[in-house]
């Protein structure tokens, strides 16, 4: 098969399946107004369908464009009924011919039937008039034969049941003529058929009836009201020729200035006159006439100075034109409506606040627009201004000063001028005069403060914002522009502009430089403001600045000496009770106030329930009596805190040994820093060596001694906790109360006899025979001979060693 038989053979089919559910259309014929649920036809039947399959196939009427759906098809049946009201003049108008068409929808398979429905007429409209009366107006001079065209009437319906004929009621001047319009549509004509009399007979009633030609046939009635109108044979007259009267000024609007009035002998509208002026005219605008009445009332404004009279023609008209004419002469009275007028004619704007009293600075006019008593005008001023009126010639005024201006008390005068008039009652006006005072530089700057504070607290960023001075000059524009500059001086040796500045034109006060609270706590500098006047004029303020101090320092461990150095070894004999004060640590803080206050805190320690640190003093004690189980070397690494926000702190370590004598000492290598050992191996090495060199040679120098002094025991070593003066920076005070520096302590050691220990006693306030606190704690054995002088009799004598020697930081 080729390719063009293809396609044919396609397109067959095409067609074939596409217009297969369509059938032909099927047209019924149903009357207007039928009832609901009316049979129009079995549509069924008509089109050879099965009734039984209706349901099946979904049987429904559609209307094409989705217009109103006016019938339904009977499942059932098969019947094709009435749904909605069928109305032909609403569906169809004046149309001939009017069709409902709907569509018959079938399913499975799908069918598609057009139907047809004709909507015939009834006649269910009568005829009708668009007005319930005709009215008309009919000269008595009508000729016989004047025919005048009637209203048609209309009729909803069409053909015969349209409007057919009109009649017309009997009468004895009238006759109705009846035509036809292209279409076949009536009208008619009224014909006058005998002659008119008003004075016989002015109103005629006729009624006009309009017939369709339905069955029932219907109709439809008119009143038609014939007015016979009168001829014009009578000219109207006025009561006078000529009308005056007198009118004062300003008179409110519609007052009645006087009426006229003329007569016509004819009647109604021949009869009827009408009023109104014979030329309009710029004038006539003030003035209105009741073209019924006569009235002649204002309309505009009567102004005396504009018009003092008018002079106009009024004419009276009936109905068909008619006229006659008069004379209306009104003559306006002066009074006093006029306020006087200030002109303001020379003025000096502004004056300098040095003028001397006296001085002309304005010219002042007075004008009044009324006549005789009532323009005769007074001036004044009202006010307790500095300034007063001179008359000069006819209505002129000098306006000059009568003290001295300051412009700092008041830059600007309003200067109310009044005028009033000798009228009945009498009229016043005033007028503002604003004068401005031009100023001098006569007023230096004054700050609003005699003197300022600045508070910053140390550590401060450069460039932040100290306080601000302020200074107000009276003077105006240049006068009082304040310039701000730093007065030069000194701080610490300092020029004052290393320190702050000053922003010329705010006066905000900026740090240049950070502050140290322990370096200087205040310092004043000088500001100068000075305005821009010619010549400028200055003035000064002190400004104090305090530095508050921050927390900004840790706390300094002065005993035991800080790591890095050497660390300290505390002899604690075996026997010490609960309580017993064994050592101190003291610190001091740079910090002042809260920030100063010191807390002691033990963080580690070999025993944890062996020892006891006071939180203020830093005095360690004993907790409970020592044991033959404590362990022999005590370690305690203590924290030292400040109270600042937030709080700063530093650690220390206290070494204790828990020995009578220096048998039980062990090497002091053993004795080391536990958290150290992160140090680089070179720095362990050569500490281990250093050490033991110097741990043999003590041990050699202290065999030489016992053997040299085996009868005399020597001090080798202080063991008061006294520390000397070389330990404290010279900032630090020793001040109870504020943490950093409480009062000294010492140990006095008490020897005994038959055996090489020692007693220990502790917890002795520092007194006059304790070690000055500005000696070493390394003294030479002689330096204490005297000390221990009255027990050189004794066969034994205990020694109390401290071990101080140098610990690298492992």
């Amino acid at each position: 098969m080729d390719y063009s038989r293809f396609a044919l053979l396609y397109g067959l089919a095409f067609i074939f399946l596409v217009l297969h559910p369509i059938y032909g259309d099927m047209s019924y014929s149903v009357p207007e107004e039928v009832k609901r649920g009316s049979v129009i036809g079995n549509i069924a039947k008509d089109l050879g369908l099965d009734v039984g399959r209706l349901s099946a196939r979904k049987a429904r009427i559609d209307t094409e464009d989705n217009n109103v759906q006016y019938c339904s098809v009977n499942l059932n049946t098969g019947d094709l009924i009435v749904q909605k009201r069928i109305d032909r003049e609403g569906l169809c108008a004046k149309k001939t011919a009017c069709v409902l068409n709907q569509e018959l929808v079938l399913e499975n398979p799908l069918e598609l039937h057009r139907v047809s429905i004709r909507v015939q007429d009834i006649n269910d409209n009568s005829p009708q008039f668009k007005e319930e009366s005709l009215n008309f107006e009919i000269q008595e001079s009508a000729d016989k034969g004047a025919r005048f065209l009637l209203d048609e009437a209309h009729d909803g319906d069409i053909g015969e049941n349209a409007v057919q004929s009109y009649s017309l009621q009997q009468n004895d001047h009238f006759k109705l003529n009846v035509n036809t319009k292209g279409g076949g549509r009536k009208y008619s004509e009224l014909v006058l058929d005998k002659e008119l009399d008003r004075e016989d007979n002015k109103d005629i009633m006729l009624l006009l009836t309009a017939f369709d030609g339905g069955s029932p046939q219907r109709s439809g009635t008119v009143v038609i009201h014939v007015t016979v109108l009168d001829a014009n044979d009578n000219v109207p007259v006025f009561s006078q020729t000529i009308y005056k009267t007198s009118l004062p000024e300003n008179s409110p609007l519609d007052t009645i200035v006087l009426v006229v009035s003329a007569f016509d002998a004819d009647e109604g509208v021949n009869g009827e006159v009408i009023y109104g002026f014979d030329h309009v005219s710029d004038e006539n605008q003030d003035f209105s006439l009741n073209p019924k009445t006569g009235e002649v009332k204002v309309a505009g404004s009567i102004d005396y100075e504009k018009e003092s009279s008018y002079e106009m023609q009024i004419s009276a008209k009936d109905g068909l034109g008619l006229a006659s004419y008069a004379t209306l002469m009104i003559e306006i009275t002066d009074i006093n409506d006029n306020a006087p007028v200030i002109y303001l004619k020379s003025l000096t704007n502004p004056i300098p606040e040095n003028v001397s009293p006296g001085t002309e600075v304005g010219i002042i006019n007075v004008q009044d627009r009324d006549s005789e008593n009532n323009r005769q005008v007074r001036c004044s001023i009202q006010q307790n201004v500095p300034f007063k009126l001179v008359p000069s010639i006819k209505n002129y005024y000098s306006l000059v000063t009568t003290g001295q201006l300051d412009r700092e008390l008041v830059s600007d005068y309003n200067i109310t001028i009044s005028a009033t008039d000798e009228g009945s009652p009498p009229l016043s006006s005033s007028k503002t005069v604003q004068l401005s005072v031009a100023d001098i530089n006569d007023n230096p700057p004054v700050f609003e403060e005699q003197s300022y504070s600045a508070y910053v607290s140390e550590n401060n960023k450069p460039g932040s914002t100290l306080c601000s001075v302020t200074a107000r000059d009276p003077d105006w524009r240049q006068n009082g522009t304040v310039i701000y500059s730093l007065l030069p001086g000194e701080v610490n040796g300092a020029p004052v502009s290393s320190y702050l500045s000053v922003n010329g034109d705010t006066g905000v006060i900026h740090a240049v430089r950070s502050f140290d609270y322990e370096q200087f706590r205040s310092f004043k500098v000088h500001v100068t403001a000075r305005d821009n006047g010619s010549p400028p004029l200055t003035s000064n303020v002190t400004v104090s600045v305090f530095v508050s101090d921050v927390n900004d320092n840790s706390p300094q461990i002065l005993y035991p000496a800080p790591e890095g150095n050497s660390f300290m070894t505390e002899l604690v004999p075996k026997a010490a009770n609960g309580g017993s004060l064994v050592s101190k640590v003291i610190a001091v803080d740079a910090d002042s106030g809260q920030n100063a206050w010191l807390s002691y805190h033990i963080v580690k320690s070999t025993d944890p329930g062996l020892f006891t640190i006071g939180l203020h003093s830093g005095e360690i004690r004993t907790q409970r009596d020592i044991s033959e189980s404590d362990s022999m070397k005590q370690n305690l690494i203590v924290a030292v805190k400040d109270n600042g926000q937030p709080s700063l702190s530093a650690t220390c370590s206290m070494y204790l040994l828990i020995s009578d004598n220096l048998a039980e000492v062990p090497e002091l290598k053993d004795i080391s820093y536990d958290e150290k050992n992160s140090k680089l191996t070179s720095y362990l090495i050569i500490a281990l060596v250093s050490v033991s060199t110097f741990f043999l040679t003590f041990i050699i120098i202290i065999l030489g001694v016992r053997f040299c002094r085996s009868r005399k025991p020597r001090l080798l070593f202080d063991g008061a906790v006294a520390i000397p003066s070389a330990y404290l920076p010279p900032t630090y005070a020793d001040v109870d109360g504020t943490g950093t520096l409480r009062s000294a302590y010492n140990y006095d050691a008490y020897l005994t006899t038959g055996s090489r220990t020692s007693d220990f006693k502790f917890v002795s306030s520092y007194n006059d025979n304790t070690l000055p606190a500005d000696q070493t704690l390394r003294k030479s054995p002689s330096d204490f001979a005297g000390v221990f002088a009255d027990c050189d009799s004794s066969p034994e004598v205990g020694t109390i060693y401290i071990f101080n020697s140098v610990h690298n930081t492992l």
